[in-house]
């Protein structure tokens, strides 16, 4: 039920609660589909559903990978497995750019926005313009399912059309805004131009950056904007609330922050790519890495919402680098890792020299024990099987933004 602080009871409960009734609905989820779900069953690979009891034995479960997702699905389209159910039977067939291929089923807020929206401000009976797209993407559909399950009216503006979305706002007097921060921008421009006043008194914004310096625009324009973190394949993973302390986890996902490259999850509070498994009947994804970064921020937000908490989009984890004509894999840097446990963070730095491609290892660790240097060029060149050389440093010197490889090589 809607209260005026929080859309539901779920969002405040107990942490420990909420933990055991979203592992006991994964292992329920999974025995009713594994069996129609083929890339599902291959994922669990004969491990067993009743260990997953929490997130270190979640770990035991590769990850798919949104970038696996084009060669998945063109081996087994339309949809590579990962649904039990029939495209028939679902709600619409929408299509990402890629093109990766996107199901949508039939429950009322299938995407999970409602909550978002009603953090951004949105209630019953309110008017909102929805200018995220509705052609093929999911973007407009993903948004108004969430508004229609608050209660609002949507006019479905989608993008473009600026001065017919202009003249619509003028008279349908919209009170709250959906789209990308860009876009709102360039609509209160035109508004500014053409002596239209805006009505917009709130936004959830997504899909594009939002630096300081438009988020002050956009306030000094009168509306408040939230930032909403959201995917084709997740819906809505999580939200900005009034606290403006991160984004809350949306409820119904179990995100991990993972190592990228790897699937080992990090220390709280480490950078790394973001891991959410959706519980959803019609689209069950188990531990799907996003390719995005983020961290886990400590302790609850102070808008009293107990959800876990994310710092919000930090780069991208993909870090796969050619070097000297062959590609090296944050996963290889991993394995050094886990090979020798006085290491704590690594980053191989690639840059330039003489016209040649060179590695150099950082590795922090607590003692420059004799011998590591040399221990470590030789697990490199295992590795990478090429050679490179070694940086010992120390604890706590290297960045903490998730980076594995770093490519200094000049663009030109």
């Amino acid at each position: 039920m809607v209260t005026n602080a929080h859309y539901d009871a779920g969002e405040t409960q107990e942490p420990a609660a909420r933990e055991a009734a979203l592992f006991a609905r994964l292992r329920s989820l999974l025995e009713g589909a594994q069996a129609d779900t083929p890339a599902l069953h291959r994922q669990l690979g004969g491990i067993a559903l009743d260990s997953l009891v929490d997130r270190t034995a979640l770990q035991q479960v590769p990850v798919i990978r949104k970038s696996e997702l084009l060669a998945l699905q063109a081996e087994n389209p339309p949809f590579a497995g990962l649904t039990p159910t029939r495209p028939g039977a679902l709600k619409r067939l929408l299509v990402s750019p890629g093109p990766i291929f996107d199901p949508e089923g039939r429950g009322d807020d299938w995407w999970g926005s409602a909550r978002a929206l009603f953090a951004a401000g949105m209630r019953k009976q309110d008017i909102v313009h929805n200018a995220f797209s509705y052609h093929l993407t999911p973007g407009g559909h993903m948004m108004e399912a969430g508004a229609h399950a608050l209660g609002c009216a949507v006019i479905p503006a989608g993008v473009g059309n600026t001065e017919q979305q202009v003249e619509a706002i003028a008279v349908l007097k919209p009170s709250g805004y959906i789209g990308t921060p860009d876009f709102l921008k360039i609509l209160l421009d035109r508004m500014t131009a053409t002596g239209t006043v805006s009505s917009f008194r709130h936004a959830l914004v997504s899909g594009a950056a939002f630096p300081a310096s438009l988020q002050q625009e956009i306030a000094d324009a009168g509306i408040d904007a939230y930032q909403a973190y959201a995917t084709a394949e997740l819906g809505v993973a999580a939200y900005e609330t009034t606290a403006r302390s991160g984004l809350v986890v949306n409820e119904g996902l179990i995100v991990e922050i993972v190592r990228p490259g790897t699937d080992e999850a990090v220390a709280d509070g480490e950078v790394g790519e973001v891991v959410v498994t959706r519980l959803s009947p019609e689209y069950p994804l188990l531990r799907f890495g996003t390719g995005d970064l983020s961290r886990v921020l400590s302790g609850p937000s102070a808008c009293g919402r107990t959800n876990m908490r994310l710092a919000g989009w930090m780069g991208r984890a993909d870090q796969r680098t050619k070097v000297k004509g062959m590609f090296v894999d944050p996963a290889q840097i991993a394995a050094i890792g886990r090979k020798f446990p006085v290491l704590g963070r690594l980053r191989l730095v690639v840059s330039r020299q003489a016209e040649q491609d060179v590695m150099l290892l950082k590795a922090e660790a607590g003692s420059t024990a004799d011998g590591l240097q040399g221990e470590l060029e030789a697990a490199l060149q295992a590795a990478t099987k090429m050679r490179g050389s070694v940086e010992v440093v120390a604890r706590g010197s290297l960045p903490n933004d998730g980076k594995v490889i770093a490519d200094e090589r000049p663009v030109a």
